[in-house]
């Protein structure tokens, strides 16, 4: 465990950052956990019911500091952001006695007698870098497990939704212990400033061209982590499944966040024979579907980048009018782009959905196995076969069958890439156990300490011990 940030005196401070005041913020939130403060369940409880509180008490003016950053209505930013966070800290609460309890082990005919147990202890003080698309989820929900586990935390949102930010800053020490949880406004200068510090666990969410900047920086001090990434999360589309319930939840899925989302379905596989009915489906539902999405890419680098996309990718294009004075880009269906295209090499995160036929399913694996891991998988098959077959051909972070993003929803469910896709999973218990070192305990009698159990060994000692260790 990293206990002292004293030796990061001697790292240059960004330009613009002031470095000591980090440090000074980190020492405080340590001090407060090393006082052991945080580790009591009674205050673990507080804590959550805290930040429950903050979510009941603060939402309107989360959705209208959401819409201001990115144009999105209050109940889809309910759906997106404030429901699944008031689901996951209310499940926590309930589950959070049983989470804590030592778990006996059995001991081995070699160390008995004796009893040996695992006991969950918080890491310490962890650092929660935020990110901009699901600016209060990808936030607050990661400090759930961190709380529930017992530790301190210092939490960086996105300054990319600088006022979803500021409401956080400004709200959230207000329901929560202020010594143990401490919020850090600034751009990404003052990420890579507080990567200088050591912290006993650093959890990001944001790209994975970040995100390995971030493992590398944390490697200087041995911290852990965990990369909550992206990348290209397909959709195979099998000649059996029903056709028109896959367009219609494929573009409902795409739509959400305007397409800013990173289990988003990023392009789509297909079967050759039903090909021409899921385009003809999905040129009616893609419109349809946006049509209800009032949220804008987020900024004009967003913008420029994803136009630059859409007149690279050497398909054939339907739809995708560009609207730059209001940030938003008419949903664009691709067929047939070319494979080396950045629009088929990188994560899209926009309104642009690809479209590739195979001649089968067997195709299909072969094409999502050649390219790196994805967070998510989509599949739509009525068949058990083809479940199974896409299920042990192929490796992600998560998959949905026969509809997207709703696993998301599961708390019972690890949330986690794979690869480039991510390292590390939370939502739930297994959030829990991200943020806890599962202390292996094994306590034995001091009464019938036999001689003969020390070297030198007899002959007969020598048999017993082959016979209970071998």
């Amino acid at each position: 465990m990293n206990t002292s940030i004293a030796t990061t005196s001697a790292t240059p401070a960004a330009a613009g950052v002031d470095q000591a005041a980090l440090e000074r913020t980190v020492n405080e939130v340590r001090a407060t956990y090393r006082s052991g403060r945080t580790r009591p369940l009674s205050w673990r409880v507080a804590q959550l019911n805290g930040l429950l509180q903050f979510i009941d008490e603060c939402e309107d003016e989360i959705a209208a500091a959401i819409e201001s950053d990115l144009g999105r209505g209050p109940m889809a930013s309910f759906m997106a952001d404030i429901g699944p966070v008031r689901h996951e800290i209310r499940h926590t609460l309930a589950r959070l006695p049983r989470w804590v309890r030592p778990t006996r082990v059995p001991v081995s005919a070699a160390t008995a007698p004796g009893r040996a147990w695992t006991q969950p202890e918080p890491k310490g003080v962890v650092l929660i870098l935020g990110t901009w698309n699901f600016p209060l989820l990808l936030t607050i929900q990661p400090l759930v497990s961190a709380l529930a586990a017992g530790n301190a935390a210092v939490i960086k949102p996105s300054d990319m939704a600088s006022a979803t930010a500021r409401v956080i800053a400004e709200r959230l020490p207000r329901y929560v212990d202020p010594t143990a949880v401490a919020v850090v406004l600034g751009d990404g200068k003052v990420n890579r400033a507080l990567l200088t510090l050591p912290f006993d666990h650093t959890f990001f969410t944001g790209s994975t061209t970040v995100g390995k900047a971030v493992m590398a920086a944390s490697a200087a001090h041995l911290t852990p982590v965990t990369l909550e990434l992206g990348g290209k999360s397909p959709v195979i589309v099998a000649a059996d499944a029903d056709i028109d319930v896959a367009a219609r939840r494929i573009a409902w899925a795409k739509s959400i966040n305007c397409g800013q989302t990173c289990i988003a379905p990023d392009y789509v596989i297909v079967e050759e024979s039903v090909r021409p009915r899921l385009v003809e489906r999905l040129l009616i539902e893609l419109p349809k579907r946006f049509a209800a999405d009032t949220t804008h890419i987020v900024n004009q680098r967003q913008f420029d980048r994803l136009e630059r996309v859409l007149g690279s990718h050497g398909g054939q294009q339907t739809g995708g009018e560009l609207d730059r004075a209001g940030l938003r880009i008419a949903p664009a269906l691709v067929t047939d782009p070319a494979l080396d295209s950045e629009l088929m090499t990188e994560e899209i995160f926009g309104p642009i959905l690809p479209l590739v036929s195979v001649p089968d399913v067997a195709a299909a694996v072969d094409f999502i196995a050649d390219r790196p891991k994805p967070l998510a998988l989509y599949l739509f098959t009525g068949s058990r076969k083809v479940e199974e077959q896409v299920l042990s051909g192929t490796s992600s972070g998560a998959v949905g069958i026969n509809h997207l993003l709703y696993q998301l929803l599961v708390p019972e469910l690890p949330f986690g890439g794979v690869g480039d896709s991510g390292l590390g999973r939370y939502h739930g218990e297994h959030g829990f156990n991200t943020f806890s070192h599962h202390k292996a305990v094994l306590r034995k009698s001091t009464r019938g300490d036999l001689r003969l159990t020390y070297p030198p060994y007899g002959k007969t000692m020598q048999r017993i011990l082959r016979k209970v260790m071998g």
